[in-house]
């Protein structure tokens, strides 16, 4: 009889012996096989372009290139002036401010605001920047529409913001963006006018959208 209980017991305790643990590896999907686009990805490239000219004096030719979606999220920047970016916006906190906190560069890394930065243009020129249709983290975006931005600080106070959206999901398209300008007056500056000709520091503002098709 003891023995019979004594081998029940011993039975009943393997029964109840938890599983092992599941060594198969885990499937992780690599950096490549994320940015794989799909039907639902957008592909190509948006160029936003406009004519440039240099402006003389202080307080002047300080501009970004941004990008967001319809919401008003942040998704990349395409350029900005390097003097604002890497540190100017402190001493001149007039200089390019929209941006500033779109960016939220306070809380950037020294090479994350390298990348989207450059030298102020010297000299009067056409400028482009091409937008790859990929989010900060380097993340294709869905097909969809998305605004693009060119703000510029036409002197101390006194701004410029154009704007527009693009359909990256179709065919190709050229967009015009529309400008809003706000006059300013300052300590010991006077305010601009539409008729100053610092507004004319970036005109004929645009987006071309073109899919991958036609690259």
């Amino acid at each position: 009889m003891m023995l019979s209980f004594l081998v029940a017991t011993l039975s009943s305790c393997e029964n109840k012996t938890p599983n092992p643990p599941d060594d198969s590896p885990t499937q992780i999907q690599s950096p490549s096989e994320a940015q794989t686009p799909t039907a639902h990805t957008a592909q190509g490239k948006v160029i936003v372009s406009f004519d440039y000219e240099n402006q003389s004096g202080w307080a002047s030719n300080q501009f970004a290139v941004w990008i967001e979606d319809m919401d008003g999220k942040f998704i990349t920047t395409l350029y900005a002036t390097k003097w604002t970016a890497t540190g100017g916006y402190k001493t001149r906190p007039d200089s390019i401010p929209i941006w500033v906190k779109k960016f939220g560069v306070d809380s950037m890394q020294g090479s994350d605001v390298d990348a989207v930065s450059g030298a102020t243009p010297r000299a009067s020129e056409s400028m482009s920047f091409t937008w790859d249709l990929t989010d900060a983290n380097g993340n294709i975006v869905p097909i969809g529409e998305y605004k693009f931005f060119v703000e510029g600080t036409l002197r101390w106070k006194n701004q410029v913001m154009y704007s527009g959206v693009v359909d990256i999901s179709g065919d190709s398209v050229t967009v015009e963006a529309d400008a809003v300008f706000t006059f300013e007056a300052s300590d010991g500056q006077d305010v601009l006018t539409e008729n100053s000709p610092e507004t004319n520091m970036i005109t004929a503002v645009k987006a071309d959208f073109l899919p991958a098709s036609e690259n």
